[in-house]
């Protein structure tokens, strides 16, 4: 018996695995043979958000190493179906991973190691706003006062106040423009990092777009050289030079309210929308008009598709003799491909003008498209071209709405078909509404996790705004900023500039309207990032299968909804500069230490905890106050969960301090003032280590800080001459007065 047992286990075991292949060989894989490709770009996606997940830059060959092993190994295993499927998906891995690796050594370049300034900067404006106010313009081909030529960085991002005419400004025609020199006094200091431990990385952003400072400059940016000197630009100033001409014209003949909104429909330039439109814009969940996708470029390629092949229709000849259906199809493709030079090629636009030129290569070639294969296709070019974008919104909202929606109707298709064949003329408007909401209800959904993501917010209303703007822009807006700009060369946009404004005016109303309701924006606190790994890889098992297996998706996205909803929030919020500090009351509420200072920072951690306002804490003799808190001119001192936590922002608190608390948060340095082992935080800890979040457990406070979430990677360097972290991680025994006699005399 004692040797029948492993015997029958091993029996069971190798059952098991034979029914394991059987499912694999006989269930999932041959009736969906046609779907396999399309795990190429998810795959591909793994190994790229693995890369940028590490928390070490790896070693060069490490990525190319591992996609040659395991390609190698699927062809040795190539009559075993189900091991070349596993050996290609982790070479697409390797693949991913030396994507990352490749595409950050290419865009390497030197990253400002201090604040420095006001100096004087002198380059060539690459990019700039059309508006007025606060507009950022990056410069490039550097010359940095006080800085070597092998330190200076290769771009910059300065923030410079443009006035109005009427407060004394130049002129729009004497502005800079992409392609001239410019001087200016700025101060500078490296890209920041996340404000919080899990929010955005601009660094890493700056990093891959080769910006190695940013700054505000102080007063007018000044021309240098001849205006000729932009024609040394090459073809890319020479195209941002045109953008911004062509949002001159538009916001000049429209104005800044209507005119911003249609430069960020035809130009992709949004400098001009006032914060009031956009903040509507986003509340009523229309932000994605604003964005160029594949809504804009498919009705660009539509339009011009139609008209073309209407006026050579009319042509018996060219009709009769010749395939003017291809033509047309040629003249919309390249159409659109101007359409996405002129609006700045962003990562949306790339997807739609990729998807939208293989339909029309299809109809150009006397071939079927299929469009959740032109989605696979453009997302796998653009993560090996540019992986960076798989880390941004505009990316994963993009490629999830699209998937969505082709999934959606390759389901509804034959439904939909029937019921738009049987009926009757006056009902088709109601069925181009059925469509719109249909397409808005999947597109939300899919939208949704990222928008909670990378926003914190959710638009309520989203379907309501999205009804009745989709058609004015598809029906109105669209055709008549096409227009405009084919009758710009000559002098005569006007014409279709007026009418345009008008279906402008509409969205802005209907999106002012939306965002006034009550509860339009439902703001939802900070989402793990495994929360958001699971709904998506719950979301594209739904989508790339066909068969009712797709449905095992919902259960993968179901540990993700449970991980969202049970994510329990810092207590502890510390900026990295040290002029912030945030305590979560009993009641989950933020409380800052003040409301003037570090308000960017003070913004985004309202907006992860899924708050609306500030609560400030009690500085002022009966101001209101957290449980628990008491303040003076030295600091203060507040109790959460039985623990006693000191905030100290003068060095003469520290003694009664360090001795009477838990913790001790000091925006002074200690330097050895807190002999007992508590947990401590002072001005240095930040510095080397920038923000801070904290959790209160029983056994002491959990630290995590935006250092330890970066890790060493190039666009997160540390400073120099680092000293190690303090092992005293851990609160010892807690003293017996729970408040200083300095509070209590308060």
């Amino acid at each position: 018996m004692a040797v029948a047992k492993p015997r029958n286990g091993l029996r069971h075991v190798g059952r098991a695995s034979a029914r394991a292949r059987e499912i694999l060989s006989g269930g999932i894989l041959p009736p969906e043979r046609e779907r396999w490709l399309l795990w190429a770009p998810v795959t591909l996606a793994l190994g790229v958000a693995g890369y940028f997940s590490l928390p070490t830059e790896p070693p060069l060959w490490i990525g190319p190493a591992g996609a040659g092993l395991f390609f190698a190994l699927s062809y040795f295993c190539r009559r075993h179906t189900g091991l070349v499927l596993l050996f290609l998906g982790l070479g697409l891995i390797g693949c991913g991973v030396a994507a990352g690796q490749i595409r950050s050594v290419l865009v390497a370049a030197p990253v400002l190691g201090d604040k420095i300034g006001p100096v004087e900067v002198r380059g060539r404006l690459v990019e700039s706003g059309i508006g007025e106010g606060q507009q950022r313009y990056i410069l490039d081909d550097l010359t940095i006062a006080g800085l070597a030529v092998g330190d200076t960085p290769r771009r910059v991002r300065i923030t410079v106040y443009v006035p109005s005419v009427e407060d004394g400004g130049a002129p729009a025609a004497h502005r800079p423009v992409p392609g001239d020199y410019i001087r200016l006094r700025a101060s500078l200091r490296p890209p920041p990092g996340p404000v919080a431990p899990g929010a955005w990385d601009f660094g890493r952003q700056s990093w891959f777009k080769g910006v190695g400072a940013v700054g505000f400059a102080y007063g007018a940016a000044h021309l240098i050289g001849p205006p000729e000197a932009r024609r040394a630009g090459g073809f890319s100033v020479w195209l941002r030079n045109l953008r911004h001409g062509v949002s001159a014209r538009i916001v000049a003949a429209l104005g800044e309210r209507r005119g911003g909104l249609a430069t960020a429909l035809l130009t992709g330039d949004r400098s001009a929308i006032s914060k009031t439109t956009l903040e509507n814009m986003r509340a009523s969940g229309l932000a994605h008009l604003l964005a160029i996708s594949g809504l804009h470029v498919g009705l660009v390629a539509g339009i011009i598709f139609v008209v073309v092949r209407l006026l050579l229709a009319a042509i018996e000849p060219l009709a009769l003799r010749y395939p003017i259906k291809k033509w047309a199809a040629l003249t919309a493709l390249a159409g659109s491909f101007c359409y996405l030079l002129l609006s700045g090629a962003s990562i949306p636009t790339q997807r739609a003008f990729m998807m939208t030129s293989l339909v029309l290569l299809a109809v150009i070639l006397d071939r079927t498209s299929i469009s959740m294969r032109l989605i696979a296709l453009a997302a796998f070019v653009l993560l090996l071209l540019r992986p960076e974008a798989l880390m941004g919104p505009s990316f994963q909202m993009s490629f999830a709405a699209s998937a969505a929606l082709v999934a959606a109707y390759e389901v509804l298709r034959r439904p939909l078909a029937k019921l738009a064949a049987g009926a009757d003329l006056r009902f088709r408007p109601l069925l181009y509404l059925l469509g719109v909401t249909v397409t808005s209800i999947i597109a939300g959904g899919a939208t949704a996790p990222f928008a909670i993501y990378h926003f914190n917010r959710f638009a309520q209303y989203g379907l309501l705004a999205n009804l009745a703007a989709v058609p004015v822009t598809a029906l109105w807006v669209m055709p008549w900023g096409l227009l405009a700009i084919l009758l710009m060369p000559f002098g005569l946009e006007q014409v279709a500039l007026t009418p345009m404004g008008l279906g402008l005016e509409a969205m802005d109303w209907i999106s002012g309207s939306v965002a006034g309701l009550p509860g339009s924006v439902a703001h939802v606190g900070a989402m793990p990032p495994a929360a958001l790994g699971l709904i998506v890889l719950g979301g594209v098992w739904l989508c790339v299968w066909r068969k009712p297996w797709r449905l095992a998706g919902l259960a993968l996205a179901v540990p993700g909804l449970v991980l969202m909803l049970t994510q329990r929030p810092a207590d502890i919020l510390i900026d990295g500069d040290g002029r912030l500090i945030a305590t979560r009351a009993a009641d989950g509420e933020l409380w800052f230490s003040t409301l003037r200072r570090a308000q960017f920072a003070g913004g985004i951690w309202l907006r992860r905890s899924g708050q609306e306002e500030k609560s400030v804490w009690p500085w002022r003799e009966g101001a209101a106050a957290p449980a628990g808190m008491r303040c003076d001119s030295l600091g203060c001192v507040q109790e959460i969960d039985g623990q006693i936590i000191a905030f100290v922002r003068d060095s003469r608190a520290l003694p009664e301090d360090c001795a009477g608390a838990d913790l001790v948060i000091s925006l002074v340095p200690v330097r050895g003032a807190c002999p007992n082992p508590h947990t401590v935080i002072d001005r240095f800890d930040l510095w080397r280590n920038g923000a801070h979040a904290i959790w209160l457990e029983a056994d002491g406070a959990r630290v995590r800080t935006v250092a330890e979430t970066r890790g060493d990677r190039p666009w997160a360097r540390r400073p120099e001459n680092k000293v190690a972290r303090r092992p005293e991680n851990k609160v010892a025994s807690r003293p017996e007065n729970k408040v200083s006699p300095r509070r209590e005399e308060k």
